[in-house]
């Protein structure tokens, strides 16, 4: 063995040994039971709706949301059963996960309000986008919306100093924001998110995003499956319209991927003027 082969050996060895310090939760057994109902052949909203009912806390939660500004449903749920109905089983399926996640993924000393603010924007902004474009399954976009950045808590956890790295990574103009992760953690949010992703049976699609959404030339890539790079072109679209929305006119990512994603998606300038304008009428409904 080459010096050069031992070195690399070595760094792998090395970097396996980081990612076992970082702390991956582990699929929530309710996640499992919901992934399982809605993944039988005939899948009943009486069964599901006593799956969640079992936990107290989640039931308030989902009655919360349905009964919430956004879905402006002309009837009130009273009951479990009932939001599942209201909702029917794939839209009640998708909250519980952003439910369940936002319970589940939690930072001691870090308040995450804004980030899971953010991250459920943005599934709802891809779920709209791939709706009207016809590009993505919109269930699958609205997935990859919330988990897309799912390292970033972990790694928060795990690296005392990791806010200061997303903050230069964010302002990061000429270098890939993965590659000031990996030099000073030896790992990346892409990477862990993507092992947390599989870890919980998400979508494969889903994972292979969340591991390649910062590297744009991946939608020039023709090797890379269409529905990976209709969710990377489509989370850029969305993050874009929501600093918009929040008034902020510069974005680095957007700098980086902004034409490709365009040009993926076939959109022209006028076009996504259109589509911010409508998510940002949906975004006002948000409460």
């Amino acid at each position: 063995m080459t010096s050069t082969t031992q070195l690399s050996v070595a760094n792998e060895q090395s970097v396996d040994a980081l990612v076992k310090t970082i702390r991956i939760p582990p699929r929530p057994s309710m996640l499992a039971d919901v992934q399982h109902e809605l993944a039988n052949t005939e899948p009943s909203t009486r069964r599901l709706a006593a799956t969640i009912a079992n936990d107290v806390a989640l039931s308030a939660s989902l009655l919360k949301l349905t009964n919430s500004s956004f879905f402006g449903l002309r009837l009130k749920a009273t009951s479990v059963e009932h939001a599942v109905q209201l909702l029917g089983l794939r839209q009640c399926g998708l909250l519980m996960t952003g439910i369940i996640a936002r319970q589940s993924v939690q930072v001691e000393n870090v308040n995450l309000t804004k980030f899971w603010d953010f991250s459920s924007k943005r599934a709802q902004a891809m779920a709209h986008l791939a709706s009207r474009m016809r590009v993505s399954q919109p269930d699958l976009a609205h997935t990859f919306g919330l988990f897309c950045d799912i390292g970033i808590p972990l790694l928060l956890e795990r690296f005392p100093d990791y806010q200061n790295t997303l903050d230069i990574a964010n302002e990061a103009a000429d270098v890939k924001f993965t590659e000031v992760e990996q030099e000073k953690h030896s790992t990346s949010h892409t990477s862990i998110g993507a092992l947390m992703a599989r870890t919980w049976g998400l979508p494969e699609q889903v994972s292979s995003a969340i591991l390649l959404h910062h590297d744009y030339q991946a939608l020039t890539d023709a090797a890379t499956d269409d529905s990976v790079r209709s969710l990377i072109a489509l989370c850029l679209v969305a993050e874009f319209s929501i600093h918009k929305y929040h008034g902020r006119e510069n974005l680095a990512e957007w700098d980086k991927g902004g034409r490709l994603a365009c040009e993926f998606l076939g959109l022209s300038h006028d076009e996504l003027e259109d589509h911010f304008e409508e998510l940002h009428e949906i975004f006002n409904h948000v409460h």
